[in-house]
């Protein structure tokens, strides 16, 4: 079956391919089965592997379930921050791809006045979580 469409194909003068030609969504495809430093690496090949590491279907599948919430602390966390010093805050242009929110969620982020924060573990895109001593009570 493969050997009529090789004998055909070898007569034919289709001229040289190469990785760029592979449309962005097929390359798509196979970086939804990488990690994410995988992916940023693969982007480095070409403009069709770059724009397809871009894509938001690829990021969809690394981010926790619940990463609106998440990023919607990790927002005020950064506006929280943002002060100049007079105790205006500047507003925080919003993360639009979902490439940055995994970016921006790889950061830790403190919340609950600071003693807890989170982040996104880089390679596998686990949760983690460190809460200090403050924030622990000893009871009994």
């Amino acid at each position: 079956m493969g050997t009529g469409s090789s004998i055909l194909g070898a007569d034919a003068d289709w001229g040289e391919t190469s990785l760029g030609d592979m449309p962005e969504s097929c390359v798509a495809a196979v970086l939804l089965n990488l990690d994410p430093p995988e992916i940023c690496q693969v982007a480095c090949l070409n403009r069709a592997f770059r724009g397809a590491a871009s894509a938001d279907c690829v990021w969809a599948g690394k981010l926790p379930a619940n990463y609106r919430y998440l990023a919607a602390l990790a927002a005020a966390a950064d506006d929280e921050g943002d002060g100049d010093g007079d105790g205006n805050v500047k507003p925080c242009s919003p993360i639009s791809t979902k490439k940055g929110i995994y970016a921006r969620l790889c950061r830790p982020t403190p919340f609950d006045g600071g003693t807890k924060e989170f982040w996104i573990e880089k390679n596998k895109g686990g949760l983690c979580m460190s809460i200090s001593s403050k924030a622990m009570a000893i009871t009994g």
